[in-house]
C-alpha cells in the first residue's frame, strides 16, 4: 500500500466527515488532502483526475470563503435551495464539459479510461460547485459519482481510494440525510 495514498485518503475521509457536519474546516482539509492526490493520480496516469484536484483546490478556496459568510449561529453553514432549471443548466454543462475532456484525453495523452475519467471528472466539479454553495442535491450528485468511482479504481489497483470512495458513499448519504433535516428545520424544501 502507498503510504501517500493512505494519507490523502484519511485527509479526505475528515473532510468529507467535517462537510456531512456543514463544518467550515472541511475545506482547508479538503484542500491538503487533493493536492497530496494531484500526485497519486500522475503516477496512475488518471490525468483528468489529476486535473480534477487541481480544480478541487480552487474551489475549495471558493467553497470555505462563502461558507464562512453564510454561518448560522451554531456555527454550521446555512442550506441554500437549488432551483431546477439551474441545476439542469449545471448538468449539462457537466456533460459538456465531459465530452471535451474526455475528446481531449482520448486523443492527445495515454490516459487509460479516458472518457470514463473525465466524466467522472467533470460531474465531481458540478457537486463540487454545489457543495460550495451549499446546495443538498450536491450529495445526490456524490452519490452517482462515487459509486461509479469505487470501479474504476478498483480496476486501477488503487484499492485504498476504492475503499475510501465507499467510505465516501456511506459519508454522501449521512450528508444527504443531515443536509435534508437542516433545510427542513430552516423552513426549506429538502426534495432537492
Amino acid at each position: 500500500m502507498n503510504p501517500i495514498e493512505i494519507l490523502a485518503a484519511v485527509l479526505s475521509a475528515l473532510g468529507v466527515w467535517l462537510m456531512a457536519r456543514r463544518r467550515p474546516w472541511a475545506w482547508p482539509i479538503g484542500l491538503v488532502s487533493v493536492l497530496i492526490y494531484a500526485w497519486v493520480f500522475i503516477e496512475v496516469r488518471l490525468y483528468s483526475d489529476a486535473l480534477l484536484q487541481g480544480a478541487f483546490a480552487a474551489m475549495l478556496v471558493y467553497g470555505w470563503s462563502r461558507w464562512l459568510r453564510n454561518l448560522g449561529e451554531d456555527g454550521r453553514v446555512r442550506i441554500a435551495p437549488l432551483p431546477l432549471p439551474r441545476a439542469a443548466l449545471h448538468l449539462v454543462i457537466g456533460a459538456l464539459g465531459a465530452l471535451a475532456l474526455g475528446a481531449f484525453m482520448a486523443h492527445f495523452t495515454n490516459a487509460d479510461l479516458p472518457w470514463l475519467d473525465a466524466a467522472l471528472a467533470a460531474f465531481s466539479l458540478v457537486a463540487q460547485w454545489w457543495q460550495a454553495r451549499r446546495h443538498t442535491a450536491a450529495w445526490w450528485l456524490w452519490i452517482g459519482v462515487d459509486v461509479i468511482y469505487i470501479g474504476m479504481y478498483l480496476h486501477k489497483d488503487l484499492q485504498v481510494t476504492a475503499m475510501l470512495y465507499a467510505l465516501f458513499l456511506g459519508l454522501a448519504a449521512s450528508g444527504l440525510r443531515q443536509w435534508q433535516r437542516a433545510a427542513r428545520a430552516s423552513g426549506m424544501d429538502a426534495r432537492e
